[in-house]
């Protein structure tokens, strides 16, 4: 009789012990998962990151051609509008940046390059006519979004970049 609880303990030892060494070899796995997991984000973060770099470098230069009046407000909002809709890493930006977004939703209706040269000139002066009203109507608000956009372009490159 006390052969059969030795053999049933040495058993059971065995049992234990090899289910423990499962789970050990279970949790290590897991560990490895997720760490692996973790490095997976921080490099899709980090391209995220360079893709938004890459943008507001673009905007930057937007920007300051628009300050400088070597691009048009309207190509300019229109450029700038859907550069900021592509950042990954920011959003509302709509908000922050009303009289931008109001320009591009003004004219985005509006021929541009080989649809614009098969209209006849009237329609040609009459699409000018409604993009100049709106930028006029548009230009001390944009003015405002421009300063404010080249902050906020230097700020976030340079979190980014951190």
């Amino acid at each position: 009789m006390n052969e059969y609880w030795l053999v049933a303990l040495i058993l059971a030892v065995i049992i234990i012990a090899g289910l423990a060494y499962y789970a050990g070899k279970l949790l290590k796995q897991l560990s490895a998962q997720n760490q692996a997991q973790q490095q997976a984000e921080l490099a899709h973060q980090q391209a995220l990151a360079k893709h938004d770099q890459n943008v507001l470098a673009s905007v930057k230069i937007i920007v300051r051609a628009m300050q400088e009046e070597q691009c048009d407000f309207s190509e300019g909002c229109w450029r700038l509008s859907v550069l900021l809709d592509s950042l990954k890493l920011s959003s509302e930006l709509a908000q922050q940046f009303p009289a931008v977004f109001k320009l591009y939703d003004e004219i985005k209706h509006l021929s541009i390059l080989d649809d614009r040269k098969q209209l006849d000139k009237k329609q040609r002066m009459k699409q000018d006519y409604q993009r100049m009203t709106v930028e006029a109507q548009l230009h001390s608000e944009i003015v405002s979004d421009l300063d404010l956009l080249q902050q906020y372009t230097t700020e976030r490159m340079t979190i980014l970049n951190t």
